[in-house]
């Protein structure tokens, strides 16, 4: 090759390597958008506008909510599937429509294959809430009486098929309690309804039972994590009242598109793990009901595997199905 040629290649070359490289420590060099596949006002909502904040500020640039919801939040993951790579689309994915929902129904995504998972940011364990009427002081109180007064006593859900009512069924399958389901279009007239005593039991995530626990409406008995949740920790835990491994959270992570470059992963990675370390952050997740959790991004795609796996076999047994 003429020497005059190989000068004129190898300078190209470096200029594109150096531009690539400027681009990539140039990131974020415009506004982010988060997606929230849930309503505005949901506990999805309002964790998902707090770790948008946190996330813009840890990186300098703004990061804009994009509440998409519908279909038990898959149509946000299907546009953030669909989206480009570069790390400017992200969503806040959760137990539902990434370890649920594929397992229920046909959903234009795979959770594994067409993602990069991030980080998960936080986790709320479901709580056993009662109207306060209900003669119980305790989750062996509830099964008592469940087991007195088979298929009398009832309980709420945020819709067939979503993870408050597999909860439930996965604890009457672990205590032997023959209680009704009654499936609502969201924690709002789920709770609403256990407020004022229509039904007798809700197990769902501690993120939408916070206020009215906090304002002395409902009784929580015990919560669904390992161990007791920081949020409310003279609550004992499903596990501690007779049922060893039981467990049962509600869990949110970012993530991206599945080509998304490395290095943005990391550095997003880095920044979420910071910004959900500081104590604000801890203090304002804990006063929503809910435990900071962060991870590696092995560890997310390691997680929702498993709990893909977990709740596949709850739908299986108890017959679940999304109406």
């Amino acid at each position: 090759m003429d020497e005059r040629i190989r000068l004129v290649v190898t300078s190209a070359v470096l200029a594109l390597a150096g531009t690539g490289l400027v681009a990539a420590q140039a990131y974020p060099s415009k506004p982010l958008r988060i997606i929230i596949p849930f309503p505005p006002g949901g506990a999805t909502d309002i964790g998902g506008r707090y770790i948008a904040q946190k996330l813009g500020e840890a990186l300098g640039q703004q990061a804009i909510p994009d509440n998409r919801p519908g279909a038990n939040g898959t149509i946000g993951l299907e546009l953030t599937a669909k989206a480009p790579p570069d790390g400017y689309t992200l969503v806040l994915g959760q137990t539902g429509n990434l370890a649920i929902s594929p397992g229920l129904t046909k959903v234009n995504y795979d959770p594994v294959r067409d993602f990069a998972p991030i980080s998960l940011v936080i986790a709320s364990p479901h709580a056993l809430a009662v109207h306060p009427s209900l003669p119980a002081r305790s989750l062996k109180d509830v099964v008592s009486l469940a087991r007195s007064k088979p298929g009398q006593l009832n309980y709420a859900s945020t819709g067939s098929g979503s993870a408050g009512h597999l909860g439930m069924e996965l604890l009457k399958t672990t205590t032997r309690m023959d209680i009704v389901h009654v499936p609502y279009k969201g924690a709002a007239p789920g709770l609403s309804d256990l407020v004022a005593g229509h039904v007798a039991l809700m197990f769902t995530s501690a993120l939408s039972t916070a206020q009215v626990q906090n304002a002395g409406r409902v009784r929580v008995l015990a919560v669904g994590s390992l161990q007791r949740s920081p949020s409310m920790p003279e609550v004992p835990t499903i596990a501690e009242s007779g049922y060893p491994g039981f467990e049962v959270i509600s869990w949110w992570g970012i993530l991206g598109q599945a080509a998304m470059p490395k290095d943005i992963v990391a550095r997003l990675n880095s920044e979420i793990v910071k910004a959900m370390a500081l104590p604000d952050a801890r203090d304002r997740i804990a006063a929503l009901g809910a435990d900071i959790m962060t991870s590696t991004p092995e560890r997310f795609a390691s997680y929702i595997r498993s709990e893909q796996a977990k709740w596949g076999q709850v739908i299986k047994n108890s017959g679940a199905r999304v109406d």
